[in-house]
């Protein structure tokens, strides 16, 4: 089968096309396949978080959700320092 090279804007234009019933499949079936790559976006995001906490001596599964936060806030403000 040939694959149909299509701008955004051209797929949405189609989708808009379609009757209200269509429009409501195609984006539960849009929405399904971001859920899925969700998932292995955070399973990823979880290890590398792992492992950035055992690099300071931090135990992910030992930490209250407060502590979890902080650690993140202090990754993402990098003007301070991370730790417990």
């Amino acid at each position: 089968m040939p694959i149909l090279e299509l701008t955004d804007e051209q797929v949405i234009e189609l989708v808009r096309q379609l009757p209200p019933e269509r429009q409501r499949a195609a984006l539960l079936a849009l929405a399904a396949g971001a859920g899925e790559r969700r998932a292995e976006r955070m399973k990823y995001a979880e290890t590398q978080l792992r492992a950035l906490c055992a690099e300071r001596g931090l135990d992910w599964n030992g930490m209250s959700e407060d502590q979890r936060e902080a650690f993140i806030d202090d990754l993402i403000h990098e003007d301070r320092a991370c730790g417990p």
